[in-house]
């Protein structure tokens, strides 16, 4: 099996100020290919740890994947690095400078002097093109030493992600073919404790032929169970997902939520889609989160028609009409207010499916009643409307993140019924 190294360039990664999300959207892609993931290693903008950790690299992995320290400032030194490792000098390049002037011409002060240093490129490397960015990737194919037939394949790319993303699709992947070396299959879970779940399903998987493992990914409520083949037919992989589906569904069909490794709001909004319905929502304790992961991916217009952040008391009357006497008398986490603003927002938006979050998310505001973490939710149909308390935990982000899930899944269990 082939295998792939990540090496993620940058100090702002190793203090927290960016997180790193390249590596595991490449990890995805790298899979599709046929690799297997060796090590994902990130490192300082310092030349002797970008070399140390490619020197190991190379040693191990068929494909070495950088990212990050190829922009025109000093503290990029990536490029420069690189050079001085594989003995490379740098030429300038007029095809790079074409690429610059047609990438800029509506934007000629960034055409400045930094700006055509990047066009110097290492003379002993393949370009693969960025279409979307001016820093070019580069790669190089790296014997590991003379007594050894090892052969790496070296790519750096700009640590952007939508110009990273770009190279992968268009530049890199035509390169490697997709494999059937290693196939993986996904069920989400839910209403189940991870333990409960893995008592349940352990005869099977202590069954599992050799070359299939399954991994338990638990996040917020959620555990998606992550069946892998290694070297193995994909008709294997599917016969096992087959049987743990069945043996999941046998013990409670509402365990599965999906048999497919899609974010929850995705699967929700094809499902809308796919019916021609709408949706709409009213927030209060998750302020809008439900609304930034419905519109995140293209399409949402399709299904998606707008939201209010009902974060006060007279926006929940005025707005979306509930009662005042209801939220004096049940105050507003309760089920008769929650109610009323599902129903409110989708009168008012003219949505087929509404829903509506209120909640104490703390750290204040808890009564022995109604103590941080209750969140009340609804979900208002054409033919009904649904409302449930929950327990969602003490710490604030928690809560709402819990809430935001809590509701797209009911949703998307209600559509699917």
């Amino acid at each position: 099996m082939k295998q792939a190294i990540i090496i993620t360039i940058g100090d702002e990664l190793l203090i927290g100020q960016v997180v790193d999300t390249n590596s595991a959207w490449m990890a995805q892609q790298l899979n599709r290919w046929g690799f297997e993931v060796h090590a994902i290693v990130s490192v300082h903008d310092d030349a002797e740890q970008i070399v140390n950790a490619l020197d190991d690299a190379v040693q191990h992995a068929d494909l070495v994947l950088l990212t990050g320290g190829l922009g025109p400032t000093k503290d990029d030194i990536t490029k420069h690095t690189l050079c001085r490792y594989f003995g490379a000098e740098l030429v300038y390049r007029q095809d790079i400078r074409e690429h610059l002037e047609q990438l800029y011409a509506n934007r000629p002060d960034v055409l400045n002097r930094l700006t055509d240093t990047q066009c110097l490129f290492p003379a002993n490397a393949t370009l693969l093109r960025n279409a979307v960015g001016s820093a070019q990737a580069m790669l190089w194919e790296h014997q590991s030493s003379s007594f050894s037939h090892h052969t790496s394949t070296v790519i750096s790319m700009p640590g952007v992600p939508y110009e990273m993303m770009w190279i992968m699709e268009h530049s890199v992947e035509p390169l490697f073919q997709a494999s059937s070396d290693i196939t993986h299959r996904t069920i989400q879970v839910t209403g189940i404790p991870e333990s409960a779940l893995a008592i349940l399903i352990e005869d099977w998987e202590n069954a599992l032929p050799n070359g299939i493992h399954l991994a338990y990914l638990p996040k917020d409520g959620i555990i998606r169970l992550r069946l892998s083949g290694y070297g193995v037919p994909v008709e294997m992989v599917e016969r096992e997902r087959h049987k743990l589906l069945e043996l999941l569904n046998e013990h409670d069909p509402n365990l599965v939520v999906a048999t497919e490794d899609k974010p929850i709001e995705v699967l929700v909004g094809e499902a809308l889609k796919h019916r021609h319905l709408t949706v709409a929502t009213a927030e209060s304790c998750t302020g809008g989160k439900i609304a930034q992961l419905l519109n995140r991916h293209p399409g949402s217009s399709a299904f998606y028609y707008g939201s209010v952040v009902a974060y006060d008391n007279s926006v929940k009357q005025h707005v979306l009409g509930v009662s005042l006497q209801d939220l004096d008398s049940f105050g507003a986490v309760s089920e008769p207010v929650v109610r009323q603003m599902a129903d409110g927002v989708r009168r008012l938006l003219h949505t087929d499916y509404a829903i509506a979050t209120s909640g104490i998310a703390g750290p204040d505001g808890g009564t022995p009643d109604k103590p941080v973490g209750t969140v009340w939710i609804a979900i208002s149909t054409p033919e009904e409307t649904y409302a449930q308390c929950f327990q969602l935990g003490k710490l604030r982000e928690q809560i709402t993140d819990r809430a935001t899930l809590k509701a797209l899944i009911w949703l998307l269990k209600i559509l699917n019924k």
